[in-house]
């Protein structure tokens, strides 16, 4: 083994999860001056096996990713919450029961209910809706005859608002997702509604970046933008809302990205473009339950900085915001900003600031903590980089599952 280049890699791990030497050091139950000389290959000429066992678990990563050269090794994903097991099992099951379609003001009614306790971060009760609602659904669109169009739209909408919560548990449904994206995609298309083929394109283009391909993302979700741009602006709010969140999502997809000069200017272009369509909107909506507005374009500014692990320009966006217009959105947004401040307080060493919002984020949405293993991650990294976390903060990681 080469001492130097493990160090390298020790040191490299160690910035991507805000730790300082200090903390690392005190997790490993050693000095900070240790630390600088295992990151310097001045500790040994061969670190002992023991030693990198232990800095891997610290790191949460796999014990090769420090002795071998390669790309990071994706963690095995956690089995997501019973909710959305069922809501993955109605997925592949054939339709039965009622003869007749349920009434598209029924569907209607029931995806309104739904759209709400997703934006609620009321989980549990979306997923035990949620797979009636989808079979329903299915049966409106198969028996439609002169309503096809609307009931096409709304099964898309109720795939649609499928794929935004399995999308919540990140790799443990992402095959699940994905599939559900393309059929919410295929019933807009069906349809005809310019709004909802542009809705089902930012599922499409999310789930490729969660099945690590943020290139055909950022693609996907852009040639949408531009193919739908005329339609979607002509459809006033409800469009330009529609195109916003397009390029907010080609701007998320391109944070995924090798970070580079280039990746980092590429993706605040989207970001400032949606900051146009946001501005031609002229003020912060929900339209389609999209939350979109001045607002939520600042928060992806701000996510977007923080997923490029420069915190201090993340932080410097989130002050140039409007507190009360942030605590005007919906509890989904504001619980995950809240999140995405304390990865960027996190990377800027603020810890008693990241500790802060996680625990205001989980009194906002306690459910946002359950079965997300990136937030669980995030709850043991702050743990970690904390010398004495508060009882909150130690309460917030035993509801999570881990030790404080």
């Amino acid at each position: 083994m080469e001492t130097g280049r493990i160090g390298r890699r020790i040191a490299y791990w160690r910035e991507r999860r805000g730790f300082t030497q200090a903390d690392f050091g005190r997790l490993m139950g050693q000095t900070r001056r240790w630390v600088q000389d295992l990151e310097g290959g001045q500790r040994q000429q061969d670190p002992r096996l023991s030693v990198l066992v232990r800095a891997a678990e610290v790191l949460r990563i796999p014990l090769e990713q420090l002795v071998v050269d390669g790309p990071p090794e994706q963690p095995k994903a956690n089995t997501p919450p019973a909710e959305a097991l069922a809501v993955i099992d109605v997925l592949h099951r054939a339709d039965e029961g009622e003869e007749q379609p349920p009434s598209v003001a029924d569907l209607r009614r029931r995806l309104n209910y739904c759209c709400e306790a997703f934006q609620a971060c009321h989980y549990g009760a979306l997923g035990r809706e949620l797979p009636a609602l989808i079979v329903r659904a299915r049966k409106s669109a198969a028996m439609a005859d002169a309503e096809a169009g609307e009931a096409h739209v709304l099964l898309s909408r109720v795939l649609q608002l499928t794929a935004s919560f399995l999308h919540k548990y990140g790799a443990a449904t992402a095959v699940q997702t994905a599939v559900v994206a393309d059929r919410a995609l295929a019933a807009a298309e069906r349809s005809g509604d310019v709004v909802a083929i542009g809705a089902a394109s930012r599922r499409v283009a999310k789930s490729l970046c969660n099945q690590d391909r943020p290139a055909a993302a950022v693609e996907f979700a852009m040639d949408s933008a531009r193919r739908l741009h005329d339609d979607l602006t002509a459809a006033g709010p409800l469009g330009l809302s529609t195109l916003g969140m397009l390029y907010l999502n080609a701007a998320v997809a391109g944070s995924s990205l090798e970070r580079s000069t280039a990746a980092v200017r590429r993706a605040t272009e989207h970001v400032d473009r949606a900051a146009e369509v946001a501005a031609e909107q002229g003020a912060d909506m929900n339209m389609d339950w999209t939350n979109f507005g001045p607002t939520n374009v600042g928060l992806h500014r701000v996510d977007v900085l923080a997923r490029f692990e420069d915190g201090w320009s993340a932080l410097e966006a989130a002050d140039a915001m409007d507190a009360s217009d942030v605590a005007a959105l919906r509890h989904e947004r504001r619980s995950q900003h809240l999140i995405t401040m304390a990865r960027a307080q996190l990377l800027a060493r603020r810890k008693d600031d990241a500790a802060s919002s996680l625990v205001e984020a989980a009194k906002l949405a306690p459910e946002e903590f359950k079965g997300r293993q990136s937030t669980i991650n995030l709850v043991k990294d702050v743990v970690g980089a904390t010398p004495v976390p508060t009882w909150e903060l130690r309460a917030l990681a035993e509801r999570c599952g881990l030790r404080a």
